[in-house]
Formats: C-alpha cells, sequence, structure tokens
C-alpha cells in the first residue's frame, strides 16, 4: 500500500479476507489496497509476467542487492511457514533471490522481507531516475 503496488494472493490462504476479519485486526488502509487474490500458482502465471518475476527464498544463492530491478518486475513470495512451492523454484532457477540474514535466524517475517525487497527496488528506480516521490 505505501508504495502504490498491487498485492497479489495465491490460495490457499492462511487468513480470511472478510470485512469483518480486516476491521478487526486494525487493516483501515485495505480499501485503498489494489489487491487480488488467485486460485492458485498457475492461475498467477496466467495473469502475471513471471519471466519478469523474481522469487524470493532463503536457499537461493543470489542476492537481492546483486540484481537491477527494473518496473514492471513481479516480487514474488512464499508463506511465511512453508516458502514457495519447490517446483516454481525449479521452473525459475536463475530468478531466485534471497535476502542475507544471519545464521542464526530461521527467517524474516513475510512482511518484513516484502519491505525489504521492494524498498530496494525501489531504491534502485530513485537512484536511476525512474522514480521520484512527486
Amino acid at each position: 500500500m505505501a508504495l502504490g503496488a498491487k498485492l497479489w494472493l495465491v490460495r490457499p490462504l492462511g487468513f480470511r479476507v472478510d470485512e469483518r476479519t480486516l476491521r478487526r485486526a486494525g487493516l483501515d488502509y485495505w480499501e485503498h489496497l489494489e489487491w487480488e487474490v488467485v486460485d492458485d500458482w498457475q492461475a498467477l502465471g496466467t495473469r502475471l509476467p513471471l519471466d519478469r518475476a523474481w522469487f524470493f527464498t532463503k536457499t537461493a544463492e543470489r542476492i537481492h542487492y546483486d540484481v537491477a530491478f527494473v518496473p514492471g518486475d513481479v516480487l514474488v513470495f512464499g508463506s511465511e511457514t512453508a516458502g514457495l512451492p519447490p517446483s516454481l523454484l525449479l521452473q525459475h532457477p536463475d530468478r531466485t533471490l534471497r535476502i542475507p540474514i544471519r545464521p542464526q535466524v530461521r527467517s524474516l517475517n513475510l512482511s518484513n522481507a516484502v519491505a525489504v525487497a521492494a524498498y530496494e527496488a525501489q531504491r534502485q528506480w530513485r537512484a536511476a531516475g525512474i522514480f521520484s516521490d512527486d
């Protein structure tokens, strides 16, 4: 929401997105968020250009700082508990990235990982003059 990016959710979800649940969670910005739910990863692939996707996984060799993000790139994250499906990672081995963390840490919270990656992309665009706050 803060970046103006669209949120795509892939079923099965580990939470509900009905009005009561969102209000209870204090997500008062939800009505301003552009979002969509798809039934599975294949459905996502028909809606988004997965050849422009970066798949975030702790098993990737390449660090997210080592690529040049461009507008139109898709940042893909899995669930906090299971990550991305291995079949999806095997289909795109040259498009996997990781966020460096200390070995003592199992993983980052999903929202933190998304923020780290999305703001790095925006930082790169700003440095290249592609993006401004105006």
